[in-house]
């Protein structure tokens, strides 16, 4: 059963096209990514999907209720978690808990049972005293989560909630989110991060408002044409500029390796190794490797595009 839906969802601010006739669905327990660089229109989506903007044209529905005309009715099955969500500094976490229970009007009989359950599992019942201010960047996200799950939505959006948190903390939020769609919780959660991006079951790439693919990670993957070569030698940077100016298939950068999309790797092999050995860079290694959804990121996002 589809619990998100978009049908040519468009968002205009003046001459700017923030979103550009989107169009997708999501399943119910599913956890879907929306994926893409600053600016590609991320958040806006969110904003659109939960109500909190009115598309310029185009349709959601949310729960089978429509964006246009029940915002107020899907805001109270939803779970949304900003970018920048509103705890309270000052509060601790418990009384942070108990204010956003008092937003959704949780009733008091039973709520202490649920707050206490919530604590346990974002594994916050130790710093339940604690002020919120006083919180690591991951616990403050594990209660930013928290206090959007006290009403028992059904749908959970998250904008980017693992932004700028450390690994170990990143890897203990998605253990949540695993947790959450065993409950058969949909989520929806936009992400930067490409590799975060390979948990969920489907993922669809966004840039400059619009929809360049939408698919299980496995499916976008797929739409890789060509074979991927991973090189590694001590001057990636050098090796980049002689393989592009060759015109040896697609070259993008990784740390200290390159990624080269070829049309046949038997034919491009032997010609990279030339190249860079007229050039004077030693080859470390030149394999056959599989595409990351990086890869296909990079390689769909037009020339010149970001």
């Amino acid at each position: 059963m589809e619990t998100v839906r978009a049908q040519a969802l468009t968002r205009r601010f003046g001459d700017l096209v923030a979103l550009d006739g989107l169009s997708l669905a999501v399943e119910e327990g599913e956890i879907f990514g929306l994926v893409g660089p600053d600016g590609a229109g991320k958040t806006t989506t969110m904003r659109l999907l939960t109500g909190i903007l009115e598309p310029s044209s185009g349709e959601a529905w949310v729960d089978g209720l429509p964006v246009r005309g029940q915002a107020e009715a899907i805001k109270e099955r939803i779970g949304y978690m900003a970018q920048r969500f509103g705890l309270y500094p000052d509060l601790t976490v418990l009384e942070n808990l108990d204010f956003y229970a008092d937003l959704y009007e949780v009733p008091r009989a039973g709520r202490g049972e649920r707050v206490e359950r919530l604590l346990a599992f974002s594994n916050l019942t130790p710093f339940k005293r604690r002020q919120a201010g006083n919180l690591s960047g991951g616990m403050k996200q594990k209660l930013g989560l928290a206090c959007a799950l006290i009403h028992t939505p059904r749908v959970l959006f998250l904008d980017e909630p693992t932004n700028g948190v450390d690994p170990v903390s990143r890897r203990d939020f998605w253990r949540i989110l695993y947790q959450l769609q065993q409950e058969r919780v949909t989520i929806f959660v936009s992400t930067a991060y490409l590799d975060e991006a390979e948990r969920c079951n489907r993922v669809g790439l966004l840039h400059q408002g619009r929809l360049l693919a939408c698919d299980t990670v496995d499916g976008v993957k797929q739409l890789l044409k060509g074979t991927l070569l991973e090189l590694r030698c001590d001057t990636p940077w050098q090796a980049a500029a002689h393989l592009r100016e060759a015109a040896l298939g697609t070259v993008a950068l990784f740390g200290d390796r390159l990624h080269i999309l070829v049309e046949s790797a038997e034919e491009a092999q032997p010609r990279i190794e030339a190249v860079l050995r007229a050039a004077g860079i030693a080859t470390q290694e030149l394999r056959v490797i599989e595409p990351t959804l990086e890869d296909v990121f990079t390689s769909a996002i037009p020339a010149g595009g970001a």
